[in-house]
């Protein structure tokens, strides 16, 4: 080959270099694209295991990451606000590709996600959501995929006054809050009481926070047990925001002499198969579904964005209700 044949070759290749890199990029995500033989890197921050929900939205997570191929950084904050701060700015060290992470309180945020900003990796909020003081939450992550807790908290209320409606008497509810400052906690019981509301003979007597565990409910409950009998007031109903905190409460019932399901009706939100159990056993009315089988879609999302794909800002879960009289049938159903 001629000296100038082998200057034109060279000047051909690199031209072709040129425009596949030019191709290879993505505007919106402002990162080049990974090569096809390059795994997609996840760092997942999760809150930590205090209910059967939480242990199942771990395991959808870790088994949907392997069947897609994504190699998934996870920790475990074991709901401390400071471990997920220190996980997330551990994954903005690793250069992952995409950052996801389901929040133990809603504030608190603006530092850690304004660095996660400023190193171009995109953020997914799984579960649960937040609040900036810094500007719109929404600038600081590319989608928020879960439940709609208020709606939840709706469903639980609008259950209740359907399944009491007969009752035309004062009807007095004690409730057991989940951690206080989370999405979840504040979201069900502003549903809740916007349906209560429209009901003038329901009233909520004691609320406390259970922070999402069967032993929390349980303390509680036998505490609200113990004022409101020595304050001679009768507890006719139980809502909780999850279904742990009313399994720990259907003990502490059980233990005041009490029968609950009946003396005390009880709605609670999840959808566990714990609760499924209690139901058939007669001691829980209802339960409000919400998944925590999220895996699949925060895998999806991830390869989308890595892809240079735009991807829906709010993707809600769909869910339903379940009264006690549907949980013999459902029980085998359930995958949490």
């Amino acid at each position: 080959m001629s000296k100038w044949k082998k200057i034109t070759v060279a000047l051909s290749v690199g031209i072709m270099m040129l425009t596949l890199a030019g191709c290879g990029g993505s505007a919106k995500q402002e990162t080049a694209a990974k090569p096809a033989d390059k795994k997609i890197v996840l760092g997942f921050s999760q809150i930590g295991a205090e209910s059967e929900w939480r242990t199942a939205n771990t395991e959808s997570i870790k088994a949907s990451a392997q069947a897609a191929g994504i190699d998934l950084k996870f920790s475990d904050a074991q709901q401390k606000q400071e471990n997920q701060i220190k996980a997330i700015r551990s994954f903005i060290q690793q250069k992952v590709d995409v950052i996801a992470f389901s929040p133990v309180v809603e504030t608190g945020w603006d530092a850690v996600l304004q660095e996660a900003k400023t190193a171009k990796i995109p953020v997914i909020l799984t579960d649960r959501s937040i609040k900036m003081s810094n500007g719109k939450a929404e600038d600081y992550y590319v989608t928020f995929m879960g439940s709609d807790f208020v709606e939840e908290g709706r469903r639980a209320g609008k259950w209740l006054v359907d399944f009491m409606k007969k009752d035309k008497e004062p009807v007095n509810i004690v409730e057991l809050q989940g951690t206080v400052g989370s999405a979840p906690a504040i979201d069900r019981k502003t549903g809740f009481e916007e349906v209560l509301k429209q009901n003038a003979n329901y009233k909520i007597i004691k609320s406390q926070t259970g922070d999402f565990t069967r032993a929390k409910g349980k303390e509680v409950m036998e505490s609200f047990l113990k004022s409101a009998k020595a304050d001679g007031q009768k507890i006719d109903v139980l809502y909780a925001h999850n279904d742990d905190m009313a399994i720990g409460a259907i003990q502490a019932i059980e233990e005041a002499g009490l029968k609950p399901g009946k003396d005390i009706i009880i709605v609670s939100i999840d959808g566990v198969k714990g609760a499924f159990e209690a139901m058939i056993a007669g001691k829980l009315n209802a339960s409000i579904e919400c998944s925590p089988l999220l895996g699949d879609q925060l895998m999806a999302a991830a390869k989308d964005l890595v892809a240079g794909k735009t991807i829906d800002k709010r993707i809600v879960t769909k869910e339903g209700v379940f009264p006690a009289e549907v949980a013999a049938k459902e029980l085998p159903n359930r995958k949490y």
